[in-house]
């Protein structure tokens, strides 16, 4: 695992240089939304889905640079993502990553052009993905909508609002995370391996594994909300609680919870085996984010 941290942040960097690239400057007229946009973007994130599609295509036998584009492209969506979902109508937080929210900065209505203005260039950077044998530019772009759409990002949100203030058992959370969470972390690994023209045997061992990865991060971080204060977690610790949302822990209680990220991880991990040793990378980050626990 020795050489997991500077992997981690050679791919920071290289992510965050192509964000600076493909982003429109904040000078670039009206600059209040591009100031905006980049604000939430280099906030302080951990690149986590990008890494992802990076580490993919290379566990896939490709060039990692290949994969830049929908890398940049994920974290867009990811990042929009959190800037509506901290929204008064939405979540409500006064902070990310240890930052004032793009709410709290620009006022809401920037804030809501600002993801939405993220989601739109999203889609323009994948449009640059190079083709190959397996896959065409239509497919990254379908990929990336799927995740993102009614059914899963989005919808898992809607699940999630529903929610609250209600009994929930295992299985509902179950589905809200799969749509809120997995879909979106798979899709990242799957367009890793679509750049770099994964076999269909590939790419539904990413697809396993990224499912499963999805929801021990999501039992993680819900565990993370109880035992772990805002400063550590850069956001408001106890915020779950606080507006009644059920989670792991209030559901299957603390032990039980940690129990299910290790066996989840587990089952990830197992989803690599065909994948040898050039899913290493990935291996190391799913062992990585279950550690964040302790």
């Amino acid at each position: 695992m020795s050489d997991l941290k500077p992997y981690l942040r050679h791919h920071q960097r290289r992510i965050d240089a192509a964000l600076r690239r493909f982003l429109p400057k904040e000078s670039v007229r009206p600059a209040t939304i591009h100031k905006a946009m980049r604000y939430s973007v280099f906030a302080g994130g951990k690149r986590l889905r990008p890494i992802l599609a990076l580490a993919a295509a290379e566990a896939c036998g490709g060039d990692p640079e290949c994969a830049l584009p929908a890398a940049c492209a994920v974290e867009l969506v990811h990042t929009y993502s959190l800037v509506h979902d901290d929204l008064p109508c939405m979540d409500d937080d006064d902070l990310r990553r240890g930052r004032p929210t793009s709410h709290k900065v620009f006022g809401e209505a920037i804030a809501v052009l600002a993801g939405d203005a993220l989601l739109t260039e999203a889609f323009a950077i994948l449009a640059t993905m190079a083709p190959c044998s397996r896959y065409q530019v239509q497919h990254y772009i379908t990929e990336l909508a799927q995740a993102g759409d009614s059914r899963r990002l989005i919808g898992g949100q809607v699940l999630d609002l529903e929610g609250e203030g209600k009994q929930l058992t295992k299985r509902d959370l179950i589905r809200i995370h799969e749509a809120k969470t997995a879909a979106l972390l798979t899709a990242s690994l799957r367009l890793g391996g679509m750049a770099a023209n994964a076999t269909p045997h590939q790419l539904q061992a990413l697809t396993d594994f990224g499912y499963h990865l999805g929801l021990a991060f999501q039992v993680i971080d819900d565990i993370l909300d109880v035992t772990q204060s805002t400063e550590m977690l850069g956001k408001t610790a106890g915020k779950d609680a606080a507006v009644d949302k059920a989670t792991y822990p209030s559901i299957l209680g603390l032990e039980q919870s940690r129990q299910e990220a290790h066996r989840l991880t587990t089952k990830a991990l197992t989803a690599l085996k065909p994948l040898r040793r050039q899913a290493l990378h990935l291996e190391q980050i799913a062992h990585y984010l279950l550690d964040r626990e302790y």
